[in-house]
């Protein structure tokens, strides 16, 4: 089996054509097609059917599809991990983050990392938790900061906690001020803006309210941070987003601490187990922990 062979099979996988896979791997199409009959044969199974020009994958194939792309994405890993050790004065760092880490932690700790490696090419990924540890497991990416405890808990990663953050609510200048401290039961009532299926603050937020006996009341549902914190402003309804967010969020928006316990996110770095982190990876890990605002 051949990594040659593996790509073409993605190719073919992707593009449900063996005429257009050819061309996006530059190759002719009966080279192709050998290539993957060759492959069969290793194999002993079909990978595709080819049913009056439908091509769909076999059993073989779906099965086959995430094991290649996990292969050829660490053969690229290991590739640039070589190409790294001039120094880490080229590489690249592919990290995952959650839209709100991005737009309150990341920007300090990257500049910090590029003033110390310009030559090493930062590529971000924003999603959620659940997206983000499943582009970690298929070898996407090196690294990722997650909320804790995961969704679906892996044996396959590592995470290291960084610290703990508070969560507050933040309401529209505009609006009547909240009694402060807000207490969850507060929100009862309480027109909300609310974060889509996935994110995690949504999780976090539900969990609190029905613990404390009721369904929130959602004027707008399905934003990510900047359009949430938009609607907010809008006066559209309050929303509840992590600290280092609200404090850069403007004077348009008031922010109001919530009463004692409150609510606090956990926020971890987390890469494969199974396959240690670039050179480039290791050293932004290094700067990360040596950074971020405090370990509980």
């Amino acid at each position: 089996m051949q990594f040659q062979q593996l790509a073409y099979f993605v190719a073919v996988a992707d593009a449900r054509h063996f005429t257009r896979a050819a061309e996006a791997v530059h190759v002719s199409q009966p080279s192709l097609s050998q290539q993957i009959g060759a492959l069969e044969k290793e194999l002993g199974a079909a990978l595709f059917s080819r049913a009056r020009g439908n091509i769909t994958l076999t059993d073989a194939g779906e099965a086959l599809l995430p094991l290649a792309r996990r292969i050829l994405a660490d053969a690229d890993t290991a590739r640039h991990e070589v190409l790294e050790l001039a120094q880490l004065r080229r590489g690249r760092v592919r990290l995952g983050a959650t839209p709100s880490l991005c737009t309150g932690l990341l920007p300090e700790v990257l500049r910090a990392f590029h003033d110390l490696h310009p030559g090493v090419r930062l590529l971000i990924e924003e999603g959620g938790s659940h997206d983000l540890v499943r582009e970690l497991a298929r070898g996407a990416l090196d690294l990722a900061l997650v909320v804790l405890p995961l969704p679906t808990p892996s044996p396959a990663l590592t995470t290291v906690e960084l610290f703990q953050e508070d969560l507050v609510v933040v309401s529209s200048a505009r609006s009547p001020a909240p009694r402060s401290p807000v207490r969850i039961a507060d929100l009862a009532g309480r027109p909300m803006v609310m974060f889509r299926h996935g994110y995690d603050l949504r999780d976090l937020t539900l969990a609190a309210c029905r613990a404390a006996g009721f369904e929130p009341e959602f004027t707008v549902e399905g934003g990510e941070m900047d359009a949430v914190l938009g609607f907010v402003r809008a006066g559209l309804g309050i929303g509840v987003v992590p600290q280092m967010v609200a404090s850069s969020a403007g004077h348009e928006l008031r922010v109001t601490p919530l009463a004692r316990p409150g609510l606090r996110r956990t926020i971890a770095l987390a890469h494969r187990s199974d396959v240690a982190p670039p050179r480039a990876a290791r050293v932004l890990q290094e700067v990360l922990l040596s950074r971020h605002p405090g370990r509980p």
